[in-house]
């Protein structure tokens, strides 16, 4: 029976020869995650169902970012109690405050490998995807359970095939792409589905893209988000690979619930509009709404080309007045390069912040928070209500490029009129 990648990959991971989607299978996960925020709640859980060590600790990873460094005592707390529970179990994979933002920390450091099954206790798991693994986000009681065993129940989702053909243009970037697709498909239009990436478009967009594409698959309310390994992959992943790995593919004829095609020549900037990320529409119509912050960083734009893009657009200019420019790294390795690029110095000499890698502004726990009646435009991923700070703000998403063209004009800019 033709399978699709997601469907082989769960096959693999549950000792079957094949599956069909709603099937339940027991699966051996390859990479477990938990972050500052999810992961008291898992060893919490733990210590109430009485298991001592985790399954391999070799498999699991910790990764402090979300508020971090920490902002507060009880975030200080829950750091000191993370730090203990990896040393009783002799997490190796333990990454400290100012390493990075999770979801760039484990790509990073060879973690998602084409064929495996990787679960994390955050949503934006599916971010991995882009190395051709299934990856998705668990609740933290279920990373409990994962943690114990090294196994967890899935249901295997459906699949949907999003071809995507052409070129992008000038300051256009696949954060556009994803952001047209959300808009398309709806906040729930892709409900524990399997996004598969396909088409000649692809082999044009970098790793960093395709980590922005499948990261904000989970905005569709899909289960995970792939796009099918190739050269620009295995180049990444050389010298970086924890492991050995096998890629898969899907088969010709496999089945999708939906097929969806795209033309990257005839995409424009796209922005999300508040309070919800499907609300999308091409920046040029939104262009004039005057803002208060932008955040340049997250775990979906904060790479070293988003960083490079949004300096071109800034050079030699600086930031309207009255508006603050927020600039955070993604990782400490980005952070390095964009230091000896000169990238930050730009940033600097433009008039805007530059943070230590973290979440920072993304989750509104860290710096950055948004007071009543001001507006962000941020290179994020979400921008619910509330989601940056108060509940009587509002946050755009856009690209690298439109947050720094809007930073110099003050409001909302499509960054091709720069």
């Amino acid at each position: 029976m033709p399978m699709t990648i997601a469907e082989k990959i769960l096959a693999r991971a549950s000792g079957r020869q094949s599956v069909s989607p709603g099937e339940i299978v027991e699966a051996r996960v390859d990479v477990a995650m938990i972050n500052d925020i999810t992961g008291p709640i898992t060893v919490e859980a733990l210590e109430q169902i009485g298991v001592k060590r985790v399954w391999n600790p070799s498999r699991v990873v910790i990764v402090l970012d979300h508020q971090a460094p920490a902002t507060s005592i009880e975030a200080s707390r829950e750091h000191i109690g993370l730090r203990r529970f990896a040393a009783r179990n002799g997490v190796q994979n333990f990454f400290e405050v100012g390493e990075g933002v999770c979801h760039e920390v484990l790509p990073e450091n060879g973690f998602a490998l084409p064929g495996e099954l990787i679960v994390g206790a955050d949503s934006h798991t599916c971010t991995y995807g882009a190395f051709g693994c299934f990856a998705t986000g668990i609740g933290s009681t279920d990373m409990a359970a994962v943690f114990a065993t090294g196994k967890l129940w899935f249901r295997v989702p459906e699949s949907m095939l999003v071809r995507i053909e052409g070129t992008l243009r000038s300051r256009v970037s696949p954060k556009d792409l994803i952001l047209k697709i959300v808009g398309e498909v709806g906040a729930d239009g892709a409900t524990y589905r399997a996004i598969e990436f396909s088409g000649s478009g692809l082999s044009r967009i970098s790793v960093g893209g395709r980590m922005t594409m499948c990261n904000m698959g989970v905005e569709m309310g899909a289960k995970t988000a792939i796009v099918p390994p190739d050269r620009t992959t295995f180049r990444y992943l050389r010298g970086r690979a924890r492991w050995g790995y096998q890629p898969v593919y899907s088969d010709a004829g496999a089945s999708y619930v939906d097929v969806m095609e795209l033309d990257l020549s005839k995409l424009e900037p796209q922005v999300a509009l508040p309070h919800n990320v499907d609300r999308v529409r091409p920046v040029r119509e939104v262009a004039g709404v005057k803002i208060d912050q932008a955040f340049l960083g997250s775990c979906t734009n904060g790479r070293l080309e988003d960083l490079i893009e949004a300096a071109k657009v800034l050079k030699g200019k600086k930031v309207a007045p009255g508006v603050r420019m927020l600039v955070v790294p993604a990782s400490r390795e980005v952070y390095l390069e964009a230091l000896r690029k000169k990238v930050l110095q730009k940033f600097v000499e433009a008039g805007a912040m530059v943070g230590s890698p973290s979440c920072a502004a993304c989750m509104g726990g860290h710096i950055g928070i948004i007071g009543p009646g001001e507006v962000c435009i941020s290179s994020s991923n979400r921008n619910f209500r509330g989601r940056m700070g108060s509940p009587e703000a509002k946050v755009y998403l856009g690209s690298p490029a439109t947050v720094a063209a809007s930073a110099l004009r003050g409001e909302i800019t499509d960054p091709r009129d720069v």
